[in-house]
C-alpha cells in the first residue's frame, strides 16, 4: 500500500542560505509522525513546503501519488490537508465558535448573491456548519466557551481552538506546529490527549513538538532534522538511541 505522503529530495534555498536540504521521507495514513530537531533545524520551513506556504527548490511532495508540491494552501485544503500555525492565528474579535466556523470556508456557498438575499438554503447551511462547529469544540474540550469571544479565553482553550478550525476543514492529513509551545503542564497533558483523540479518529497526524516526553508518548515514527538535513529516523526507540541524535541535542560529548 502506497505512503499516504511522500516527501523525495525536498530543498528550498533561500539566497545562499539552504533552510531545507534533499530531505525525503514518507507517512502511512493513520499514525502520528512527528518532526523533531534544536532550534533552526528547519522544521517549521519543512511544514511550510509541504502545506504550500513556500514553493520548493528542489524535490517533489506527492499526496496519495499525485504531485502537490508548490500547490497553494487553499488547493491543498481542498485535497484534505490543514495545519496549525507555531504562532496563533485565532480571529480575536470573533467569537469562539465563529473561529472554528472559519475553518470551514470552503465548503461554504460562495455566492454573494445568495448571502447578500440571505436564501432558505444558505441561511439553513449556516445553521448546519454551526452545529458542526459545536460538536467539533465539544471534541476539542471547549463546548463551556461556545458564545465566548477568542479574546477572553485562556492561551491553552486557544490553542485547542485552532485545532478545530483545523478539524472544521475536513482532513485526512493535520499538520500541528508546536501545538504544546507556551502551555503549563496540565495544559499540555489536554493537548497530549487531544493529538492522540485526533489520530484515533483516522486523521493522520504530522507533528512538531519541543516537549520530547510528549513526542516520545504520541508518536509512531519520528523525523530528525539538524541544519536542514534528514539526521534520523525511526521509532521513538531508536531514535532516542540514535548517538547523531545524541550529539545534536546534547553535544558531541554527551
Amino acid at each position: 500500500m502506497p505512503a499516504l505522503l511522500d516527501v523525495s529530495n525536498l530543498s528550498i534555498h533561500f539566497g545562499g542560505v539552504k533552510a531545507v536540504q534533499d530531505v525525503s521521507f514518507s507517512i502511512d495514513a493513520g499514525i502520528v509522525y512527528s518532526v523533531i530537531g534544536p532550534n533552526g533545524a528547519g522544521k517549521t520551513t519543512l511544514f511550510n513546503l509541504i502545506t504550500g506556504v513556500y514553493k520548493p527548490t528542489a524535490g517533489e511532495i506527492r499526496l496519495d501519488g499525485e504531485s502537490i508540491g508548490g500547490k497553494s494552501p487553499d488547493e491543498l485544503a481542498r485535497r484534505g490537508v490543514a495545519r496549525t500555525f507555531q504562532n496563533l492565528q485565532i480571529c480575536m474579535n470573533m467569537s469562539a465558535i465563529e473561529n472554528v466556523m472559519v475553518g470551514a470556508h470552503l465548503r461554504l456557498d460562495r455566492n454573494l448573491i445568495k448571502a447578500a438575499l440571505r436564501l432558505p438554503g444558505l441561511t439553513r447551511r449556516d445553521a448546519e456548519l454551526r452545529e458542526e462547529a459545536f460538536e467539533l469544540m465539544r471534541f476539542v474540550g471547549l463546548e463551556k466557551y461556545r458564545d465566548a469571544r477568542a479574546d477572553s479565553m485562556p492561551y491553552g482553550a486557544l490553542k485547542r481552538l485552532e485545532i478545530a478550525r483545523a478539524l472544521a476543514m475536513k482532513p485526512r492529513l493535520i499538520f500541528l506546529d508546536e501545538p504544546a509551545a507556551g502551555l503549563n503542564p496540565k495544559e499540555t497533558i489536554e493537548v497530549d490527549h487531544l493529538v492522540r483523540k485526533v489520530a484515533d479518529s483516522g486523521i493522520t497526524v504530522v507533528l512538531v513538538e519541543h516537549d520530547m516526553k510528549m513526542v516520545m508518548n504520541l508518536s509512531d515514527r519520528i523525523l530528525v532534522l539538524d541544519y536542514g538535513k534528514k539526521l534520523a529516523e525511526g521509532t521513538g526507540e531508536e531514535v532516542r538511541r540514535n548517538p547523531d541524535v545524541i550529539a545534536a541535542y546534547l553535544g558531541a560529548h554527551a
